[in-house]
């Protein structure tokens, strides 16, 4: 049995993945605590360029709520930022200053509610409970991503076990880097660990490996240091 799917048996069910967007840290704090007790799991960032950042070097996020005003750069704008690169993100506007121009653009960009603070909880919670439905049932959203790492497991597997049995693969991986690995199915995350011989992140998301598929992965540790 590959150490993947032993370790899929024994992890924990998906926790939808949120990323905050608000600078009032009360605000923040107090949501995210609202979203971790329903069993979301929540990043918080408090201006745009955080929160582009984040998207762009995480896993894909479900959902992200987002406050319109922001100390840098205009939430509305965040947002078309984030639904050009991935339309398939949920998004949910919070806002202390509404406004019809704001709304007529939310809707256009199938935003998925747009909440007036202040607001209850239960309203809130509504609404988050609502955009991630529209994404599918939660069985659904939870089986597609549990096929999704188990896929990932496999390919950085793939990946290290041709590296170790193929020489010419091998130099091509030490030479191009992350353009070889344009035919397997890895997310950005996934590829950067391989070259960048991210040994934590091999271990915490495929598993305990053999020697010989962890070959590579000592060797770009070795030239790192160098």
């Amino acid at each position: 049995m590959y150490p993947t799917q032993a370790a899929l048996r024994s992890e924990p069910a998906y926790r939808p993945h949120v990323l905050l967007v608000e600078d009032e840290f009360s605000v923040a704090k107090g949501l995210e605590m609202v979203m971790t007790e329903e069993g979301y799991d929540v990043d918080l960032a408090d201006t745009g360029r955080e929160a582009l950042h984040k998207f762009w070097t995480k896993d894909n996020f479900d959902l992200m709520v987002a406050d319109l005003r922001l100390p840098d750069i205009d939430g509305m704008e965040v947002i078309q930022r984030v639904k050009e690169k991935r339309p398939e993100t949920k998004v949910i506007i919070i806002t202390g200053y509404p406004s019809v121009s704001s709304a007529v653009q939310a809707a256009k960009m199938g935003i998925s509610d747009y909440l007036r603070k202040p607001f209850t909880d239960d309203e809130f919670l509504t609404a988050v409970g609502t955009a991630l439905k529209e994404k599918g049932s939660m069985e659904e959203l939870i089986s597609e991503t549990q096929k999704d790492r188990l896929i990932q497991r496999q390919e950085v597997i793939r990946v290290l076990d041709r590296a170790y049995q193929n020489q010419d693969f091998w130099r091509e991986l030490m030479e191009n880097g992350s353009e070889s690995l344009q035919n397997y199915r890895l997310s950005r995350t996934a590829k950067a660990a391989i070259m960048s011989g991210d040994l934590k992140w091999i271990r915490e998301n495929v598993g305990e490996l053999t020697e010989e598929q962890l070959l590579f992965i000592y060797k770009r540790l070795e030239r790192e240091a160098w």
